[in-house]
């Protein structure tokens, strides 16, 4: 097979995989958001970025806006609309640390930790089905997949 119809197959192969892997997440999400209901016993209404946002606090609490903006490659602008939600919803809560009462950082709340928890969960599970996905590709082979991703992130980016 030529070069160009390898490239043109990867590249119908790759959009195929983004609207499968966006089905997934889709069906992923619904699934979760069910889960939070029954656990939970509220009605959340987190888009994924809301909820990737409560997992950044979660896991570097006291943290502020531009340190969750650089974190999650947000605007500032965009986190500060983010986190007001989620402290209107509940999720978050304002602090201020003893040394500096001019910044405002953000920790969770009792929900909000029971919903990084659930969160935490599912990237484990995520996590652990990528790996037992993997384990039929050779070193070799995952170090070019490593390398593949890498340069579609910059690629991307």
């Amino acid at each position: 097979m030529s070069t160009s119809k390898i490239k043109n197959a990867i590249h119908e192969n790759f959009i195929r995989f983004l609207q499968q892997k966006e089905q997934y997440e889709n069906r992923l999400s619904s699934t979760f958001i069910e889960e939070l209901r029954k656990i939970i016993e509220i009605e959340p209404t987190l888009n994924i970025t809301e909820l990737h946002t409560i997992a950044c606090i979660g896991e570097q609490e006291p943290i502020n806006v531009t340190s969750i903006a650089e974190t999650m490659n947000l605007s500032k602008g965009n986190t500060s609309k983010i986190t007001n939600k989620l402290l209107k919803a509940g999720w978050v809560r304002r602090a201020q640390l003893n040394d500096n009462k001019k910044e405002v950082y953000f920790r969770l709340t009792a929900a909000g930790k029971r919903l990084f928890a659930i969160h935490d969960e599912l990237h484990i599970k995520e996590q652990q089905r990528m790996n037992d996905f993997l384990d039929r590709y050779s070193e070799s082979e995952l170090e070019l997949m490593k390398r593949l991703f890498g340069d579609l992130v910059d690629f991307y980016h």
